[in-house]
């Protein structure tokens, strides 16, 4: 058996390499010339397939070690006959750190706390509702946004225009549907993103063109109170640099690239594939898991709860890395074409991300005991609430 794989997906030949050969490829180069002898094809995002990429080729298995299916034609493949797999909720722990890091500096460079303000989700799936539970869990005040699960008469649920009258903060987790009654594309045209609030702080990693970009940035041209975070772009890997200029914060579609995200797509769909053969799945992602980047950090017991989480959240991620680099990117392109190239090999060369759960907080009194007391019991509480474990007994004493 042939399996064509992107490139960018890890553990490929730890999980995969016992059920046939493995070709790996950069993911906007996979096409139907490149499958011409494959029988599985492993992808990103930045792959687009459809019936036709596939026509006159073996491939009869396609698993997308993402979240989102909006770059598979399921339809089109399913009528060929040809099974398509995905991995929901692989990511979705990345995507809301990124989030809570995207908050840290907003509050930080306008002055409010951002646990006082509100914030709407759209969209409130896999991703939207772990970003959800968790700040709930810290205590602030959220509104859901999610048009399909209301008319199924769940309750809880606000209007896309109501939250956008009443949120301080929008961070949207939506996918892109081009068409139907719950179409997404440009879901915020010009007339809502005129209607944010003043000073609103409106956060997208979903999907690029759920944001009309150049309304957005002819918007931004006209306020400057809007703080705004862009990971997606309408035209990726080719970037609005006027648009980008004009946020806050601009990544290229990492939000959900930490490497627990994407070993957790590996194994999904790895799974999903033994499954499609027949065979059992005798490989996982606990063994095979790295230990880079796992470890402790310890504060004294009497440090604020607000600053020991703050800055374990930015231990573990800090958006601000990624915002850098990707300036630094746009600057020296010096056409299209580089940008995209840039765009691209930010994705590919992109840094050591674990996530919370890898980090022990221990908090000590001066002895080296574990703190106890009020201030502790509340910390600790906010540091699992915000997905962190806690510190054994000899981590403290060292």
């Amino acid at each position: 058996m042939h399996i064509v794989a992107d490139e960018n997906i890890p553990l490929v030949d730890a999980f995969f390499s016992d059920l046939g050969r493995i070709t790996r490829l950069p993911g906007r180069r996979i096409d139907g010339h490149a499958l011409q002898d494959a029988d599985v094809l492993l992808v990103r995002s930045v792959t687009p397939v459809a019936a036709a990429t596939l026509a006159g080729t073996p491939v009869r298995f396609v698993g997308t070690c993402t979240i989102g299916t909006d770059h598979l034609d399921l339809a089109g493949l399913a009528a060929a006959g040809i099974k398509t797999a995905s991995a929901p909720g692989c990511n979705a722990r990345g995507v809301v750190e990124y989030v809570l890091s995207c908050l840290l500096v907003l509050s930080e460079r306008t002055g409010r706390d951002w646990r006082k303000l509100t914030v709407g989700v759209v969209g409130v799936g896999e991703v939207g509702g772990r970003l959800v539970a968790t700040l709930e869990a810290l205590d602030v005040h959220v509104l859901r946004c999610d048009p399909p699960r209301a008319e199924q008469a769940e309750q809880g649920f606000v209007s896309l225009d109501e939250l956008i009258d009443q949120a301080d903060v929008i961070s949207l987790h939506v996918p892109l549907e081009v068409t139907g009654r719950h179409a997404t594309r440009h879901l915020l045209d010009t007339a809502r993103l005129d209607r944010l609030r003043p000073g609103a702080w409106l956060i997208n990693s979903s999907r690029g063109p759920v944001v009309d970009n150049l309304a957005l940035r002819q918007v931004l041209e006209a306020r400057g109170d809007l703080q705004v975070v862009l990971d997606v772009w309408e035209h990726e890997p080719d970037v609005d640099i006027d648009l980008a200029v004009r946020c806050v914060l601009a990544t290229p579609h990492i939000a959900g690239y930490s490497l627990d995200g994407k070993l957790r797509g590996t194994e999904q769909i790895y799974r999903e594939l033994c499954s499609f053969l027949g065979r059992s799945a005798d490989k996982t992602l606990a063994e095979l898991s790295p230990s880079q980047g796992v470890g402790t950090l310890l504060l004294d017991s009497a440090t604020p709860p607000e600053w020991v989480v703050a800055k374990a959240l930015r231990y573990v991620y800090d958006v601000r890395d990624d915002d850098a680099r990707f300036r630094s990117m746009l600057v020296a392109a010096t056409g299209v074409t580089q940008r995209k190239e840039g765009f691209d090999r930010l994705r590919k060369e992109y840094p050591l991300r674990r996530e919370c759960q890898w980090l022990a907080v221990g908090l000590a009194d001066a002895d080296g005991q574990p703190g106890t007391g009020t201030r502790t019991g509340q910390c600790e509480r906010m540091l699992k609430a915000a997905g962190f474990s806690g510190a054994r007994r000899h981590d403290l004493r060292g």
